[in-house]
């Protein structure tokens, strides 16, 4: 090996699950193709899913994820996504991420807001778009149907779907966020009727949580309305409609004002759908929070 190179700078000049993929492609089967598709058209995303989540992308089992993998000669997911890394020279780091967002910025506060400023520009402008737009309107005309929506959304997307729930229960209808991760989903998860919808705070990825309550709208027949950060997302094929809002152009940070703008949208063009029911439930706010405070003494 020269002088000065790696292991890894060594394999990053040889796309070896490329080469695996052509070798073998003609052996595998429909099913192990379409897997192996899946990852070679998607191998930065691949980098943080399990072989459940690319199942769920892919319409497969987890198993068959695996057989794909070692059909292309490696070992497991573990391996697969060593060759990716390697290969790419990424990394799934948020610290290195963030890292690398403020040295690019190299703490200059211009430099700071124009990074900002022009994320927020781009994305705006996408909600703007003709396909937004008409997808809004699907949108909007699905929640002025329903008696109840769920908002779904994890991490700093709960946050969001906390306040998108109290604005769409400002229009008269019962809302209610499910932020929760892990099993704590599952009880939220219980409020879900038919007559609902579904709002899906999500960023292409298919998590756990956002695969149950696929499977739940789905049993229940409630329609799901997706904001997606990944226009190519195989998400888009289990929503009515959905809203294409990308993240921050560098991924080293999230940037959430997109989502709160695309909510208050949603909630205000509702409240224009069904403008005598939101005008009777504020009024009605109104008069509780008059109760509410402290009477004036004379």
């Amino acid at each position: 090996m020269p002088a000065g190179e790696t292991h890894t700078s060594r394999l990053r000049r040889t796309d070896r699950f490329g080469e695996q993929l052509r070798r073998r492609r003609d052996r595998l089967s429909p099913g192990l193709l379409a897997v192996a598709e899946y990852i070679d058209g998607h191998r930065h995303t691949v980098l943080a899913k399990s072989a459940l989540e690319i199942g769920f992308e892919t319409n497969t089992s987890d198993a068959t994820v695996i057989r794909a993998i070692q059909a292309l000669g490696f070992q497991g997911l573990v391996d697969l996504k060593e060759t990716l890394e390697a290969y790419l020279g990424v990394t799934d780091s948020p610290v290195e991420k963030m890292a690398a967002t403020t040295k690019s910025i190299s703490g200059n506060c211009d430099a700071a807001i124009d990074f900002v400023l022009d994320n927020q520009k781009n994305t705006l402008e996408m909600l703007s778009s003709a396909e937004n737009r008409e997808a809004m309107a699907a949108a909007v005309r699905l929640l002025s149907q329903a008696r109840g929506i769920g908002v779904l959304g994890i991490g700093a997307s709960g946050i969001i779907a906390t306040y998108a729930a109290r604005l769409f229960q400002r229009s008269g209808v019962h809302s209610y966020a499910l932020n929760a991760t892990g099993i704590a989903l599952a009880e939220q998860l219980l409020e879900l009727e038919n007559g609902h919808v579904l709002i899906m705070l999500l960023h292409g990825r298919a998590h756990r949580e956002a695969q149950t309550a696929i499977a739940e709208a789905g049993r229940l027949d409630i329609p799901i309305i997706m904001l997606l950060g990944q226009e190519d997302s195989v998400l888009k094929k289990h929503a009515n409609a959905s809203l294409f809002l990308p993240r921050a152009k560098n991924e080293g940070v999230a940037l959430h004002a997109p989502t709160f703008i695309a909510m208050e949208t949603m909630a205000l063009a509702l409240s224009a759908a069904c403008p005598e029911r939101s005008l009777e439930t504020l009024e009605r706010l109104v008069e509780l929070r008059t109760s509410i405070r402290p009477h004036k003494r004379v």
